[in-house]
């Protein structure tokens, strides 16, 4: 063959063929619709992923493979339970043990590992996976994920220590449940399923349980408890305030202020959760007025962890006197940290408004704490979360009050437990019609990534401005 027959030969052998070329102009512009969304809208791309992810678990749930009976799971049911895992919340309309399979269960506990990491940082990885690089909006909307915990060139190794970090803390878990369950009688496989399941579903706040009577049958065993209430704490505190831990041990100087409020609020709520809970249901024959002083105490403490977001409980909800249920919606209200498997507004967003209170009670010109002046942007920030979460439970008990006709107590408590993505139930959710099922669905959704996508679009939308118009003070209060 001459060289020129060569020549003109060499081309078509490299040139791929018609359904390569298609194949790669999909791909290409797939990767650049996500790089664009990546680097001009964050918070858009993090509702993207969301949804997308729980659609494709929708899916795997609707199959006859994960339901018990060989069936199609009807769409609002798969819908839920898949934005329920994926938003880490808890609540179900079946019942986890029995409706699902082991490829059902799975398919769950997947979701709520997923989830588990977040919106702001599955939106990342995305857009890592995608393009190879976060663009600086990228890279910004990944380090608000982590809470700033980290230089805008360290955010892939941030990334990386999330899901470490996970996976070390689940594993220490299941190790730690796993030989429980075996000396409780279950075989090796099913005590490492529990096991593992148990622990996945402890530290990212979802409080899914395989057992059909959930945990109430370990309600005075400690080795079920303590790893529990540990690996929901945990998951409560955050990434951001984990890695510092990682770093600095115990030295308080050289803990950022996130880390401070977030672990000292954490705490405060805690203990004021579990002494207030354990007054009012002391001497309550329906739930612990039968039990010794050490059961107590323990009932009380394990309550008080999980009503800020954990969702694992010993007593039935319904048993509880009124004024524990209103405690109760207080704590889910307020949740767990920012960047945490924990929902609700936030126990940051609680310290900074406390503080903001204080200040403008002593007559501060600035909000001070710990040698440090919170900004006025932060403020804000809390001022719309706080909101924005109170409108979304007051709108969904609304139409909750009207689809089911139940009392404002449990709408209200049923309410506040699928926006702060908790899981306690009175048993409505199980009650309800499709449409109130509906209802919970997009409270749950809004609930894990509304507030949080809004704080960090506040966050990144600063304009500057070249004038102020005048100020005038209107009369407050």
């Amino acid at each position: 063959m001459s060289h020129s027959q060569a020549r003109s030969a060499s081309p078509t052998n490299w040139q791929p063929n018609q359904q390569e070329r298609e194949g790669l102009w999909i791909f290409t512009r797939v990767r650049d619709f996500i790089d664009n969304i990546a680097n001009t809208s964050p918070a858009r791309l993090a509702l993207t992923v969301f949804a997308v992810v729980i659609l494709l678990f929708t899916g795997l749930l609707s199959l006859p493979a994960a339901s018990a009976e060989g069936n199609v799971t009807p769409l609002h049911q798969a819908l839920f339970t898949a934005v329920s895992s994926v938003c880490v919340t808890g609540l179900t309309v079946v019942s986890t043990a029995t409706h699902w399979t082991f490829f059902g269960q799975l398919v769950i506990l997947v979701g709520i590992f997923v989830g588990g990491l977040g919106t702001l940082t599955l939106a990342s990885l995305l857009a890592l996976m995608v393009s190879k690089r976060l663009g600086v909006r990228g890279k910004l909307i990944a380090q608000e994920a982590m809470n700033n915990a980290g230089r805008l060139g360290e955010v892939g190794t941030l990334l990386r220590i999330v899901i470490v970090t996970s996976v070390v803390i689940e594993g220490a878990l299941a190790l730690a449940l796993i030989p429980r369950f075996i000396v409780l009688g279950e075989d090796f496989w099913q005590a490492v399923w529990h096991g593992v399941f148990y622990s996945i579903s402890s530290f990212n706040n979802a409080g899914f349980t395989p057992h059909s009577d959930g945990i109430v049958p370990y309600e005075m065993d400690l080795w079920i408890l303590v790893p529990l209430m540990l690996g929901v704490f945990l998951g409560s505190l955050g990434f951001p305030v984990v890695m510092v831990l990682q770093q600095n041990g115990l030295n308080w100087k050289k803990w950022n202020l996130h880390t401070k409020l977030t672990i000292q609020v954490s705490f405060i709520l805690l203990a004021a959760g579990a002494v207030l809970w354990a007054l009012m249901e002391w001497d309550n024959v329906r739930t612990i007025a039968h039990m010794d002083l050490g059961d107590k105490i323990t009932h009380s403490l394990f309550a008080s962890v999980m009503t800020r977001s954990g969702g694992f409980n010993l007593v039935d909800q319904n048993h509880m006197e009124s004024t524990t249920m209103l405690l109760t919606d207080a704590l889910m209200f307020a949740g767990g940290g920012s960047a945490s498997t924990a929902g609700g507004i936030k126990v940051t967003t609680i310290a900074v408004m406390f503080l903001a209170i204080m200040a403008e009670a002593r007559g501060d010109a600035d909000v001070k704490v710990y040698g440090r002046t919170i900004p006025q942007g932060t403020m804000r920030v809390a001022i719309s979360v706080i909101v924005a979460g109170a409108t979304l439970v007051s709108v969904a008990a609304f139409l909750l009050l009207s689809i089911s006709g139940a009392s404002l107590d449990r709408v209200l408590f049923e309410s506040i437990s699928a926006f702060a993505t908790v899981g306690l139930s009175t048993n409505l959710t199980a009650e309800l019609p499709p449409s109130g099922v509906y209802v919970l669905t997009a409270l749950m959704f809004a609930g894990r990534v509304g507030t949080v996508t809004l704080a960090a679009g506040l966050a990144l939308r600063q304009r500057s401005q070249l004038f102020h118009y005048p100020e005038e003070r209107p009369i407050i209060g």
